[in-house]
């Protein structure tokens, strides 16, 4: 989570890649695994990340926290928060790196939810996770996860450990059309971790679906955010929550979802108390590394993954967090457009730093698309809230939802981020 939102950071442009992230001495006074750096003394942003994904450092997650939220526990709140939006229903953060804490929870279906959103909603940082090392000063720092480049499939995502928790990966695997995010968490070891999740991968990977078909999902979304329409992956249930609307004015909504439908788990021994999960997940091409700063950015679509088990309150220790909002005032709105749309339904494809990013995207996307959006109207909305001013890229001129959702799934199909709403 503590990536998650630096990588939201960064598509925001509240940092850069190379902003520097000063270390302090609680950050410094972290216990290992830990990538040494004195207080005092800086990382940039892509150092800290690339710490964080291949030696989980907890001086440098400490770190991020402190220098993303102004202190942990406030980065806590923002962790815990950032996971309900997600529907991590079962997880509650105290801290930015997951040593032990009494109040801090989780469950290895909420990790595979995290682990999907990372991977679908930051394509441009995903390539990180599959970083096999890299150089810090005169140290050259391997990856923990050494399923990489020892399993075909297997791109990422992250392990841990502790005493108390055990062993415990999540992984990504993507081969031949097909995708999925298994967890393994509580192992009893490093080594029947690695080969719990390689017969994780190798049972289920073959089995995911190659089509993101099902049926469409209307997002839960916080009520003051607006709730928006993305599509689900075969075999979910749809679900209506209500009339989704886009606003006229804010910033894009924070909560984002991805669809999953729960695979089987992998039946462990009856004496082993480690916890699976497998999640199947659309199928997406490879994820590039990153784009170079002031890129734009397509967001994909946001979608509420549906717990088919259980509906579950959110944990009872979990720290009461106060949700962002911003007054209309505070907000400079224009639209950058020959034409804006009334009414109807309209879909968005990305977020630009400046207006002509935003028209070449939309440009590129009406080229890729073809006659689903023959007759779309591009137009891009300028926000400022405050701290930096985006442009949305967006097709107007769809008549229902219907319509709508099906241009995204056309889109999506070649490789285009959508999502739709109500104008």
């Amino acid at each position: 989570m503590t990536l998650y939102l630096t990588f939201e950071a960064l598509e925001a442009g509240r940092i850069r890649l190379d902003s520097k992230v000063p270390v302090s001495a609680n950050a410094a006074a972290e216990p290992p695994s830990k990538l040494g750096v004195g207080a005092g003394r800086s990382v940039t942003v892509e150092q800290a990340i690339l710490a964080l994904v291949t030696r989980s450092a907890n001086d440098i997650a400490t770190a991020l926290g402190e220098y993303i939220g102004g202190s942990e526990a406030r980065f806590a709140q923002m962790m815990t928060a950032k996971a309900r939006s997600l529907g991590m229903t079962k997880t509650t953060y105290r801290n930015a790196h997951g040593l032990p804490n009494t109040a801090q929870m989780t469950t290895a279906r909420d990790q595979a939810r995290l682990g999907i959103a990372l991977r679908q909603h930051f394509p441009q940082y995903y390539g990180y996770f599959s970083t096999r090392s890299f150089k810090f000063g005169k140290q050259v720092i391997g990856n923990h996860n050494r399923l990489l480049g020892a399993v075909r499939g297997v791109d990422g995502i992250k392990t841990g450990f502790t005493r108390a928790a055990g062993f415990n990966l999540v992984t990504s695997a993507q081969a031949d059309g097909r995708s999925i995010v298994g967890v393994v968490m509580g192992a009893p070891s490093g080594a029947n971790r690695n080969a719990r999740m390689t017969k994780l991968v190798q049972a289920y990977l073959p089995k995911a679906s190659r089509s993101g078909g099902g049926g469409d999902l209307i997002a839960k979304m916080n009520t003051s955010v607006a709730p928006a329409i993305a599509e689900s992956i075969e075999g979910a249930p749809e679900v209506a929550l209500g009339a989704p609307s886009l606003p006229s004015t804010g910033p894009l909504p924070e909560t984002r979802y991805e669809p999953a439908a729960v695979a089987s788990a992998y039946a462990a021994p009856a004496n082993d108390n480690a916890a699976t999960a497998v999640l199947e997940t659309t199928a997406r091409g490879a994820a590039p590394r990153p784009l170079g700063a002031g890129m734009p950015v397509p967001q994909p679509a946001p979608a509420y993954m549906p717990d088919t088990q259980s509906s579950v309150a959110p944990a009872e220790n979990a720290a009461p967090v106060q949700q962002a909002s911003v007054a209309a005032a505070e907000i400079d709105e224009t639209t950058t457009a020959s034409t804006q749309p009334s009414s109807g339904w309209v879909i968005q494809i990305g977020t630009s730093p400046n207006r002509d990013q935003a028209m070449t995207l939309l440009r590129n996307a009406q080229d890729k698309g073809g006659k689903v959006l023959r007759s779309a109207t591009p137009f891009a909305v300028a926000y400022n809230t405050g701290s930096a001013q985006v442009y949305r890229a967006r097709f107007g001129g769809f008549d229902d939802q219907k319509t709508a959702v099906n241009a995204c799934k056309a889109l999506k199909k070649k490789g285009i981020g959508c999502w739709a709403a109500a104008q």
